[in-house]
Protein backbone atom coordinates (compact mmCIF):
# COMPACT_ATOMS: atom_id res chain seq x y z
CA UNK A 1 0.00 0.00 0.00
CA UNK A 2 1.24 3.30 -0.81
CA UNK A 3 2.12 6.13 2.39
CA UNK A 4 -0.56 9.00 2.42
CA UNK A 5 1.37 12.09 1.85
CA UNK A 6 0.73 13.67 4.74
CA UNK A 7 0.65 17.54 3.76
CA UNK A 8 1.91 19.24 7.09
CA UNK A 9 4.93 16.87 7.00
CA UNK A 10 6.09 18.70 3.29
CA UNK A 11 4.91 22.39 4.30
CA UNK A 12 6.98 21.81 7.67
CA UNK A 13 10.05 20.36 5.71
CA UNK A 14 9.56 22.91 3.67
CA UNK A 15 9.87 26.00 5.91
CA UNK A 16 12.91 24.26 7.34
CA UNK A 17 14.59 23.90 3.62
CA UNK A 18 13.97 27.57 3.77
CA UNK A 19 15.22 28.18 7.26
CA UNK A 20 18.65 26.08 6.77
CA UNK A 21 19.11 28.08 3.51
CA UNK A 22 18.76 31.46 5.29
CA UNK A 23 21.26 30.61 8.65
CA UNK A 24 23.79 28.95 5.77
CA UNK A 25 23.87 31.51 2.58
CA UNK A 26 25.24 34.15 4.80
CA UNK A 27 28.25 31.88 6.45
CA UNK A 28 28.35 30.37 2.49
CA UNK A 29 29.13 33.66 1.19
CA UNK A 30 31.62 34.70 4.01
CA UNK A 31 33.92 31.78 2.95
CA UNK A 32 33.43 31.88 -0.92
CA UNK A 33 34.21 36.01 -0.58
CA UNK A 34 37.64 34.95 1.41
CA UNK A 35 38.77 33.46 -1.93
CA UNK A 36 38.32 36.82 -3.64
CA UNK A 37 40.29 39.21 -4.46
CA UNK A 38 39.48 42.83 -2.86
CA UNK A 39 37.88 44.40 -6.53
CA UNK A 40 35.72 40.82 -6.80
CA UNK A 41 34.57 41.17 -3.71
CA UNK A 42 32.87 44.47 -4.63
CA UNK A 43 31.42 43.36 -7.87
CA UNK A 44 29.01 41.06 -5.22
CA UNK A 45 29.00 37.85 -7.44
CA UNK A 46 28.49 34.73 -5.38
CA UNK A 47 31.02 32.67 -6.91
CA UNK A 48 34.67 33.90 -6.98
CA UNK A 49 35.76 34.19 -11.16
CA UNK A 50 39.42 33.20 -9.97
CA UNK A 51 40.05 31.29 -6.82
CA UNK A 52 42.64 32.79 -5.53
CA UNK A 53 44.86 32.42 -1.22
CA UNK A 54 45.91 35.97 -1.40
CA UNK A 55 43.78 37.26 1.35
CA UNK A 56 45.03 33.92 3.67
CA UNK A 57 48.58 34.70 2.60
CA UNK A 58 48.42 38.26 3.35
CA UNK A 59 47.00 37.84 7.03
CA UNK A 60 49.52 35.17 7.93
CA UNK A 61 52.57 37.51 6.22
CA UNK A 62 51.50 40.88 7.52
CA UNK A 63 49.39 40.81 10.30
CA UNK A 64 49.87 39.13 14.11
CA UNK A 65 46.42 36.73 13.38
CA UNK A 66 48.16 33.77 14.50
CA UNK A 67 49.10 35.45 18.14
CA UNK A 68 45.04 36.93 18.39
CA UNK A 69 44.39 33.52 17.33
CA UNK A 70 46.43 32.34 20.47
CA UNK A 71 45.31 34.31 23.04
CA UNK A 72 41.90 33.57 22.11
CA UNK A 73 42.60 29.69 22.30
CA UNK A 74 43.69 30.47 25.29
CA UNK A 75 41.54 32.80 27.16
CA UNK A 76 38.40 30.54 26.06
CA UNK A 77 39.71 27.29 26.78
CA UNK A 78 41.36 28.52 30.61
CA UNK A 79 38.23 30.59 31.41
CA UNK A 80 35.86 27.47 30.53
CA UNK A 81 37.72 24.66 31.97
CA UNK A 82 37.64 27.36 35.15
CA UNK A 83 33.89 27.75 34.78
CA UNK A 84 32.81 23.72 34.47
CA UNK A 85 35.05 23.31 37.79
CA UNK A 86 33.55 25.94 39.93
CA UNK A 87 30.13 25.98 39.09
CA UNK A 88 29.54 22.52 38.77
CA UNK A 89 31.51 22.50 42.69
CA UNK A 90 29.44 25.58 43.59
CA UNK A 91 26.33 24.14 42.03
CA UNK A 92 26.33 20.48 43.74
CA UNK A 93 27.15 22.65 47.09
CA UNK A 94 23.89 24.12 46.98
CA UNK A 95 22.11 20.97 45.85
CA UNK A 96 23.21 18.94 48.17
CA UNK A 97 24.41 20.14 51.39
CA UNK A 98 21.83 21.99 53.49
CA UNK A 99 22.92 24.87 55.99
CA UNK A 100 22.28 28.06 57.05
CA UNK A 101 22.20 30.49 54.21
CA UNK A 102 22.03 28.50 51.75
CA UNK A 103 18.88 29.77 49.67
CA UNK A 104 20.12 33.28 50.26
CA UNK A 105 23.40 32.64 49.05
CA UNK A 106 21.36 30.99 45.89
CA UNK A 107 19.57 34.09 45.30
CA UNK A 108 22.01 36.45 45.52
CA UNK A 109 23.76 34.75 42.86
CA UNK A 110 21.11 34.72 40.84
CA UNK A 111 20.62 38.53 41.69
CA UNK A 112 24.13 39.29 39.67
CA UNK A 113 22.42 38.52 36.75
CA UNK A 114 20.33 41.17 36.48
CA UNK A 115 23.10 43.48 36.71
CA UNK A 116 24.01 44.50 32.80
CA UNK A 117 27.64 43.63 31.98
CA UNK A 118 27.88 47.33 31.01
CA UNK A 119 27.72 48.66 34.30
CA UNK A 120 30.29 45.81 35.78
CA UNK A 121 33.41 47.26 33.15
CA UNK A 122 34.06 50.00 34.87
CA UNK A 123 34.78 48.57 38.78
CA UNK A 124 36.83 45.74 36.57
CA UNK A 125 38.54 48.08 34.98
CA UNK A 126 39.46 50.38 38.18
CA UNK A 127 40.41 46.98 40.03
CA UNK A 128 42.52 45.60 37.13
CA UNK A 129 44.34 48.64 37.39
CA UNK A 130 44.91 49.19 40.76
CA UNK A 131 46.21 45.38 40.78
CA UNK A 132 48.17 45.47 37.99
CA UNK A 133 46.62 43.48 35.71
CA UNK A 134 45.74 45.39 32.83
CA UNK A 135 46.98 44.39 29.30
CA UNK A 136 47.36 40.70 30.97
CA UNK A 137 46.06 37.21 29.88
CA UNK A 138 44.28 37.49 33.67
CA UNK A 139 43.06 40.88 32.61
CA UNK A 140 40.85 39.53 29.92
CA UNK A 141 39.89 36.03 31.96
CA UNK A 142 38.98 36.55 35.54
CA UNK A 143 35.35 38.40 35.18
CA UNK A 144 34.28 34.76 33.01
CA UNK A 145 35.78 32.50 35.59
CA UNK A 146 32.56 31.46 37.05
CA UNK A 147 29.07 32.88 36.02
CA UNK A 148 25.91 33.14 38.02
CA UNK A 149 23.81 31.00 34.94
CA UNK A 150 26.53 28.42 35.27
CA UNK A 151 26.21 27.76 38.84
CA UNK A 152 22.17 28.07 38.24
CA UNK A 153 22.16 25.46 35.43
CA UNK A 154 24.86 23.16 37.49
CA UNK A 155 22.83 23.70 40.73
CA UNK A 156 19.39 22.29 38.84
CA UNK A 157 21.45 19.47 37.20
CA UNK A 158 22.50 18.10 40.56
CA UNK A 159 19.15 18.36 42.29
CA UNK A 160 18.47 15.53 40.15
CA UNK A 161 21.33 13.29 41.42
CA UNK A 162 20.05 10.59 43.76
CA UNK A 163 20.51 11.21 47.14
CA UNK A 164 21.10 7.57 47.72
CA UNK A 165 24.42 7.38 45.84
CA UNK A 166 25.71 10.45 47.70
CA UNK A 167 25.04 8.13 51.02
CA UNK A 168 26.49 5.25 49.26
CA UNK A 169 29.91 7.20 48.76
CA UNK A 170 29.98 8.52 52.44
CA UNK A 171 29.32 5.06 53.63
CA UNK A 172 32.04 3.70 51.48
CA UNK A 173 34.75 5.95 53.29
CA UNK A 174 34.91 8.38 50.05
CA UNK A 175 35.71 12.45 50.85
CA UNK A 176 33.24 14.70 49.95
CA UNK A 177 35.02 15.76 47.26
CA UNK A 178 35.62 12.12 45.73
CA UNK A 179 32.24 12.22 46.13
CA UNK A 180 31.77 15.27 43.92
CA UNK A 181 34.28 13.96 40.91
CA UNK A 182 33.60 9.92 41.20
CA UNK A 183 30.00 10.06 42.25
CA UNK A 184 28.53 13.17 41.04
CA UNK A 185 29.81 14.44 37.88
CA UNK A 186 29.51 11.37 35.91
CA UNK A 187 25.46 11.60 36.07
CA UNK A 188 26.05 15.11 34.58
CA UNK A 189 27.88 14.88 31.94
CA UNK A 190 25.34 16.45 29.51
CA UNK A 191 24.85 19.41 31.52
CA UNK A 192 28.75 19.44 31.70
CA UNK A 193 28.82 19.47 27.42
CA UNK A 194 26.03 22.07 27.21
CA UNK A 195 28.13 23.78 29.37
CA UNK A 196 31.36 23.66 27.91
CA UNK A 197 29.91 24.73 24.49
CA UNK A 198 28.12 27.86 25.92
CA UNK A 199 31.48 28.84 27.68
CA UNK A 200 34.25 28.83 25.25
CA UNK A 201 31.55 30.11 22.76
CA UNK A 202 30.86 33.11 24.94
CA UNK A 203 34.58 34.15 25.59
CA UNK A 204 36.05 33.00 21.95
CA UNK A 205 33.66 35.92 21.06
CA UNK A 206 34.22 37.94 24.03
CA UNK A 207 34.64 41.50 22.64
CA UNK A 208 33.50 44.73 25.24
CA UNK A 209 35.17 43.65 28.15
CA UNK A 210 38.49 42.77 26.33
CA UNK A 211 38.96 45.42 24.29
CA UNK A 212 38.86 47.78 27.51
CA UNK A 213 41.30 45.50 29.20
CA UNK A 214 43.95 44.85 26.17
CA UNK A 215 46.16 48.17 25.51
CA UNK A 216 49.17 46.43 23.38
CA UNK A 217 48.71 44.55 20.04
CA UNK A 218 50.04 41.79 21.20
CA UNK A 219 47.97 41.08 23.89
CA UNK A 220 44.61 41.34 21.46
CA UNK A 221 41.83 38.17 21.23
CA UNK A 222 40.66 37.44 17.90
CA UNK A 223 37.45 39.90 18.40
CA UNK A 224 39.52 42.95 19.45
CA UNK A 225 42.02 42.36 16.21
CA UNK A 226 39.76 41.60 13.61
CA UNK A 227 37.23 44.90 14.82
CA UNK A 228 40.77 47.12 14.34
CA UNK A 229 42.32 45.76 11.64
CA UNK A 230 42.41 48.22 8.99
CA UNK A 231 45.09 48.83 6.11
CA UNK A 232 45.49 52.74 5.45
CA UNK A 233 47.23 52.03 2.57
CA UNK A 234 44.72 50.39 0.41
CA UNK A 235 42.58 53.45 1.28
CA UNK A 236 40.56 51.52 4.01
CA UNK A 237 38.86 48.20 5.38
CA UNK A 238 39.85 44.96 3.15
CA UNK A 239 36.82 42.80 3.52
CA UNK A 240 38.19 39.58 1.68
CA UNK A 241 40.88 39.72 4.26
CA UNK A 242 38.05 40.36 7.03
CA UNK A 243 36.27 37.12 5.30
CA UNK A 244 39.61 35.00 5.60
CA UNK A 245 39.77 36.21 9.30
CA UNK A 246 36.67 35.23 10.25
CA UNK A 247 35.79 31.81 8.55
CA UNK A 248 38.99 31.17 9.96
CA UNK A 249 37.62 32.01 13.48
CA UNK A 250 34.39 29.77 13.13
CA UNK A 251 36.68 26.51 12.47
CA UNK A 252 37.40 25.96 16.61
CA UNK A 253 33.58 26.97 17.41
CA UNK A 254 32.60 24.27 14.40
CA UNK A 255 35.37 21.66 15.84
CA UNK A 256 33.97 22.24 19.55
CA UNK A 257 30.27 22.10 18.21
CA UNK A 258 30.31 18.30 16.75
CA UNK A 259 32.70 17.23 19.62
CA UNK A 260 29.49 18.46 22.44
CA UNK A 261 26.58 18.13 19.86
CA UNK A 262 25.32 14.91 21.74
CA UNK A 263 25.22 16.30 25.09
CA UNK A 264 24.35 19.55 24.22
CA UNK A 265 21.26 17.68 22.74
CA UNK A 266 20.99 15.40 26.02
CA UNK A 267 21.60 18.70 28.38
CA UNK A 268 18.73 20.09 26.84
CA UNK A 269 16.20 17.16 26.49
CA UNK A 270 17.05 14.89 29.79
CA UNK A 271 15.99 16.55 33.16
CA UNK A 272 17.00 13.85 35.55
CA UNK A 273 19.15 10.42 35.40
CA UNK A 274 18.60 7.19 32.42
Amino acid sequence: MRKRVDGAAIVIHFVLCVGILVVAMPFVWMVLSSFKTLPEFYTFKFLPKSWTLEAYQHIFAHTKYVRWYGNSFIVAIVVTVSELFFASLVGYTLAKHRFKGNKIIFILILSTMMVPTELLVIPWYVMSTALGWTDTYWSIMFPGMIQAYSVFLMRQFMLSVPDDLIAAGRIDGMSEFGIFLKVVLPQVTSALGALAILAFLGNWNAYLWPVIAITSENMRTLPVGMSLFSTADAGGLQWNLIMAMSTMAVVPIIIVYFIFQRRIVEGISLTGLK
